[in-house]
C-alpha cells in the first residue's frame, strides 16, 4: 500500500480498532491462476502471536480455498471514508489552486493462511464472530440459539480461515498535509454532510481543539 510518511499510521491499538471496526474485510491471496479476493468479515485474535492471529471462513463452494497461495494472503480493513471538495479548503479562496481528495482509513494485514474443516475449530471461529457483531444488540442471538444439528449441518458448508500476521500496513489520510485553516474547513464540512460516513470521518481530522 503506497503509503506517504504523513499518513503512515504505526500505532499498534491505532490499528488493532480499524480492525475491531471494520464490518467487512477483503481477502487477498496470490495464485498461479492470477489474484483471488474475498469479501469476508474477519476478526482479529489479539492474544495469539506476536500481531495476532485474524479468523472467518468462506463457502466451501468458493473455490477460493482450494486454489494454492502463492505467499502470504492480505486482508484488508476500512476504517472510516469521505470524498474531500475543495470547497472547504481556505486555500481555494486564496489561490485557486486547490483539487479534490479522498481521505480514508486502511490496514493491511499479511501473514500465511491456512484453511481449516475441522468441526470444533470451525464453531469456535462461527461462535466468536457472531459474538463480535451481536453483542451491542439488546437480545444477542447466539450460535447456540439454533438446535445443534442444524448448526453441525452449517458447519459442513464452510472452510475455516486462520491468518497469523507477520506485519500491519497503516494509513490514515485525513487531510494531515493540508494547512490548519483547510483541515478545519474539511472537518466541519464533513460533520454538516447528510452522509453517515462522511460525519464518521470527521472527528478524524487532525484540528486544534
Amino acid at each position: 500500500m503506497y503509503t506517504p510518511p504523513a499518513f503512515k499510521d504505526e500505532d499498534v491499538e491505532s490499528i488493532r480498532k480499524t480492525i475491531r471496526d471494520a464490518r467487512l474485510a477483503n481477502l487477498v491471496t496470490a495464485t498461479a491462476e492470477g489474484p483471488l479476493a474475498t469479501p469476508l468479515p474477519l476478526f482479529l485474535d489479539e492474544s495469539e502471536g506476536e500481531h495476532g492471529v485474524i479468523y472467518g471462513h468462506l463457502a466451501k463452494a468458493n473455490p477460493h480455498w482450494q486454489v494454492p497461495p502463492i505467499g502470504d494472503a492480505l486482508a484488508i480493513f476500512m476504517g472510516p471514508e469521505a470524498y474531500v471538495t475543495p470547497s472547504w479548503y481556505a486555500t481555494k479562496q486564496e489561490t485557486g489552486k486547490v483539487v479534490p481528495t479522498w481521505n480514508y482509513v486502511a490496514v493491511h494485514a499479511y501473514g500465511p493462511i491456512e484453511f481449516f474443516q475441522d468441526p470444533e475449530r470451525l464453531l469456535d471461529a462461527v461462535t466468536r464472530l457472531t459474538r463480535k457483531h451481536e453483542e451491542a444488540r439488546a437480545k444477542p442471538w447466539t450460535v447456540s440459539d439454533a438446535p445443534v444439528d442444524f448448526i453441525a449441518a452449517q458447519l459442513r458448508g464452510i472452510v475455516g480461515i486462520r491468518i497469523p500476521v507477520v506485519r500491519f500496513e497503516g494509513k490514515r489520510k485525513m487531510s494531515q498535509n493540508r494547512p490548519e485553516a483547510d483541515r478545519v474547513g474539511v472537518a466541519a464540512g464533513l460533520a454538516a454532510s447528510e452522509h453517515p460516513a462522511d460525519r464518521a470521518a470527521a472527528p478524524l481530522i487532525p484540528v486544534p481543539a
